[in-house]
Parts: C-alpha cells; structure tokens; sequence
C-alpha cells in the first residue's frame, strides 16, 4: 500500500479508539444511573479498496483501510426482561393487597384506641343484666346506652371502610392518569429513535433505556407485552389491547359512577358512546373494561399481576353490605375484594344482631296481639323495637294484625334505604330519651323474663356463618372475632407471598444487572485496552510521517 493510503489505517485507528473512549466514559458516568444499560462498542473492518480482479485466483487483490466503529449496542436480556416485568407486576399486586388488609385489620382491632369488639360484648353483657332483673329501669338503660355506642362504633368502623375505598378510588386515577402519561412519553420517544436512527449508523441508546425504563413502570401497574418493530418502534399491549401502537396512544378512559363516585377503567376505542344536550360524550363501557374482575385470581393465570387491577379489586364497584354475602350475590368480585367482602361480612354481623334483638321483641309484641293485649306496643299498635330504619318504615301490619318486618323492593331505586343495614340503623329516639318505655311488664303485672331469655339464648346461639364458603357457625360475640382471626390470616398469607414475590423480583434484578449493569473494573479495563489502541494508532501515524519526511527530503537533495 502506498504510505499516504497508510494515513487511513491510522486514522481510523484514532477515531474508533477515541470512540470506544468516549463510550466507556458514558457508562462510567452513569454507572449510579437508573435503568441505565451499558453500551459495548462493536468494530469492524472499512470497504477494503480492490487493485486487480484475477478469476483464477482464490481471491483478488485487495488493500484494507482501517478499523470501522459499527456501532454501539446495549447488552440486554430479553428474557430476563420479560421476567423481571411479569414479577414486579405481581409483586405489585400483593402489595396492594397486603396494605389493603393491613388496613382493615387496624379498623377493626382498635378505634381511638378502644376495640369494636368492647362495643359488641357491651350490648351482651347489657342483655345478660337485663334479663335477672327486666323491670329495671337501670338495666333497660344500659341496654339501650350500650346499643347506641354499637351503633356508632359499627358505623365508624364501616364509614373507615368506606373512607379507605375513597383513598383508593383516587389512587386509581392517579395510577390511569400515570399509564396514559407513561404510554404518550413512549410513543414520543418512538418517533425521537425513529428519527435518530433511520440513518442505519446511530443507536439512540440513552432514549432507549427511558423507554425501558418507562415499559418497567408499567409492568407494575398491570399486565403488559410489548414488540420492537424493524424501525426500533416499540407497540405496547396493556392487558391484552393496544395501549401504544407505533405513533398512535389508545388512552385508557375513566367513568365515574355518580352513587359511589368510584372510577372504572375503559378503553375509549373500543366503546360506544352518545352526545348529550351539552354536547359531552357520554359512554356505554360494556365490553370495553381494561379489567374483568368477576374471574378467579391465579398465579397459573396470570391473573395477579398489576397494581392496578389490585387496587380495583380490593376496593370493589360499591359499598358492600348484608346482601352481598348472600349465597346468590357472592361471586368473585365480592369473595376477590379486599374491602368489599370484609363490608359484607361485618354488615352482616350488625344486621343479625339489630333483627335478632328487634324480633324478640317484635314476637312478644305479636303474641300480645293474638291475645288482644297491648303488651310492648306503641299507642299506635306496632310494636317497640329497639332499632329502626332511618327514612323507612322498620315493620309493616300484616292481615291477622301481626307485625313482620317489612320487605325491600329492589324493583324501586334506592331500596336499599329500606335494608336494615349500618348506614341505615339508628336507636328508637323515644327509647333514647324514656328507656323504661320497654318495660318488660306484661298487661297483668308480671315481668316478662321469658322474653329476654330468648334474647339471650338467640345472642349465644351458634347459626352464623362469616360467608357462604366457610361452613364454621358462631354465636355473634365469636363471630367478630373469627371475622378478625380471617383478615389476620388473608393478611398474613398476603405478606407471605408479597415477601416471596419480592425476593423473586430481586433475585430476577440482580440478574438482569448483571447483564445491563455497568461494573467499574470492566470499563477500567476498557479504558486501557482502548487507549492503548489510541496510543499505537498515533505512534503508527507518527511513523508513517516519519517515513514520508525522510523521502522527501532524500527525493529533494
């Protein structure tokens, strides 16, 4: 080769060593960097220049021209991607769940440092005072004092509830605003690579990694796949629909139902939707839900994944109450909500424990009536009750003059004022202000100790179950603690899970660091081996110069 064409080799020599410099020096300075991946410099060889073309030889002659900087490549696990996401996802998951039940855990044990559980053996210990002496006008007191703080405990304990569904309800779109931030970040940057790297001889690797870092976020907030097409656009699929589709954002919509306030996920594609008189879209969402939460919730599914769809399911599509324990209406999104099934459940408890009281007293009421006596009746006939309906009548006159309690129709909007349910209880205000209006003394002047054994025995009788699934029956008092004993222990196995889920993701990032990490003593290495190149191209260089000094000076004298 001519000794000018030798200048190539060394110069290609300097600008790929130089290259390869500056690339170890960006991965040393963002070795503390989040979701930085390092960066590997690839060389090869430039287009060599061919002399002479000999047919009959085994190849023709040609002369090289240097080193070429091909390219600079991140060093991924595609795989080990795709694990640490599914993980993290359900990492995330049960850590939701985990804080939900720790959550109710809190309200139930302690409220302003007094349990309910204080409450509810107050209201027994009042009916065991009440029925050695009923015609006490102190023990019907304490009866009626020790039912109006059940009353009200009952009520903070499921209006925390209630306040916990709201934190989590504004969680939830905090957590869909974010995904739709997360999925217009990507598709910008898609169209930054694009643009960065349609030359064929750029990476835009440093864009890449925000964009990893971006499909990380959302691993944990649900369900995600994702591709990378041949332009280097990424599509992203969130829970099986689009969500980024090369330049194009399918926005993940949010209806607010106007009872509960409560937000329900919804793709806006994919649902239908009308004008209204001002000219708003107002949307049917059936079929177009980003989740179906009315299905079992498995590992082997993968249906546990995304702290989204946990939050959705811990906090449920409404306020619970006794009818959802029913054996017809317990289906998953009840049995599968956190917040929703523990509702149910202590709605039930103050349900059985408000009617029991109200129909033995209710039954000495009608058994008075067929006998033509005014005995525990209000003037007006019915019978005193203990606890009412607030907004509805408590019971209704039968034909044969009896009283039964009256019945919902969920036909009518707003039936469930008639349920007698926590938001729905309070104390017979006349009984508030007279308590001896009970009485307890029959039309001929004995006291009716009859009654309140009932009511004693119907308080320690074991015929309540917490839901359908658990076969175990109690007595009320043994009830809120089994109620208890169940959220210590779905909490427990919660954290259990979250803290193997969480090793699992750490062992699964440790991992992947390996591979994407950037390690100091290898780019320190890299550091040398590249400057020794650069070293040796300039001392190439300066012999060549050399060279062509001495000629000319020779050729000159």
């Amino acid at each position: 080769m001519p000794l000018m064409g030798s200048l190539y080799i060394g110069n290609s020599g300097l600008q790929t060593s130089q290259n390869a410099l500056n690339t170890t020096a960006h991965n040393m300075t963002n070795a503390d960097t989040t979701g930085y991946v390092r960066q590997q410099v690839q060389q090869g060889t430039k287009v060599y220049n061919t002399i002479r073309v000999d047919f009959n030889s085994v190849s023709n002659q040609q002369v090289g021209l240097g080193v070429n900087y091909s390219r600079v490549k991140q060093i991924r696990d595609y795989f080990l991607d795709q694990t640490y996401r599914r993980e993290s996802g359900r990492s995330a998951f049960y850590e939701v769940a985990s804080d939900a039940l720790e959550e109710i855990e809190n309200l139930l044990d302690e409220l302003n440092g007094e349990s309910f559980q204080e409450s509810l053996e107050g209201v027994w210990t009042a009916i065991q005072e009440l029925s050695k002496d009923p015609s006490s006008a102190v023990t019907q007191g304490l009866l009626v004092q020790k039912s109006t703080q059940f009353i009200e405990r009952a009520k903070a304990v499921y209006n925390g509830m209630c306040d916990y569904q709201d934190n989590l309800n504004q969680q939830i779109k905090g957590k869909v605003d974010t995904i739709n931030k997360y999925a217009d970040r990507i598709r910008a940057l898609n169209e930054e690579i694009l643009k960065i790297e349609c030359g064929g001889h750029e990476r835009a690797n440093d864009l890449r990694d925000e964009r990893n870092r971006m499909l990380d976020e959302l691993s944990a907030m649900g369900k995600i796949s994702y591709s990378e097409d041949l332009k280097g656009q990424v599509n992203v699929q969130f829970e099986g629909v689009d969500l980024v589709k090369r330049e194009v954002v399918y926005e993940i919509g949010l209806l607010q139902d106007e009872n509960t306030g409560f937000y329900t996920p919804f793709w806006t594609q994919n649902a239908e939707y009308t004008l209204n008189s001002l000219g708003l879209k107002e949307y049917n969402i059936e079929g177009a839900k980003v989740f179906e939460l009315n299905t079992v919730i498995s590992s082997d599914l993968n249906t546990d994944i995304g702290s989204l769809k946990s939050m959705l399911l811990a906090r449920g599509d409404h306020r619970a109450d006794y009818t959802d324990i029913k054996e017809e209406n317990y289906d998953y999104s009840v049995s599968q909500s956190v917040i929703m099934n523990i509702q149910g459940e202590f709605d039930q408890l103050i349900h059985n424990v408000v009617t029991t009281i109200n129909q033995v007293l209710v039954d000495a009421a009608n058994a008075a009536i067929k006998e033509g006596k005014g005995y525990m009746q209000n003037a007006d006939g019915s019978p005193i009750v203990l606890f009412e309906k607030i907004g509805a009548e408590s019971y209704e006159k039968q034909n044969d003059g009896t009283w039964a309690e009256s019945t919902p129709d969920e036909r009518k909007n707003g039936y469930k004022g008639s349920l007698y349910s926590i938001s729905n209880i309070t104390i017979n205000k006349d009984l508030v202000q007279v308590p001896t209006k009970l009485g307890f003394i029959k039309d001929d002047g004995s006291v009716d100790y009859e009654t309140m054994e009932i009511m004693k025995a119907k308080f320690t009788e074991e015929s309540n179950t917490l839901n359908p699934k658990v076969k175990k029956k109690t007595s009320f008092v043994d009830y809120y603690g089994d109620l208890v004993a169940q959220v210590a222990n779905s909490g427990s196995v919660y954290k259990s899970i979250m803290s193997n889920q969480q090793a699992t993701v750490n062992a699964t990032f440790s991992a992947r660091e390996q591979v994407i990490g950037v390690s100091s003593d290898d780019e320190l290495t890299n550091m040398v081996k590249f400057q020794n190149a650069y070293n040796a191209s300039s001392r190439y260089i300066n012999v060549i110069s050399e060279m062509l000094a001495h000629l000319i000076n020779t050729l000159g004298t």
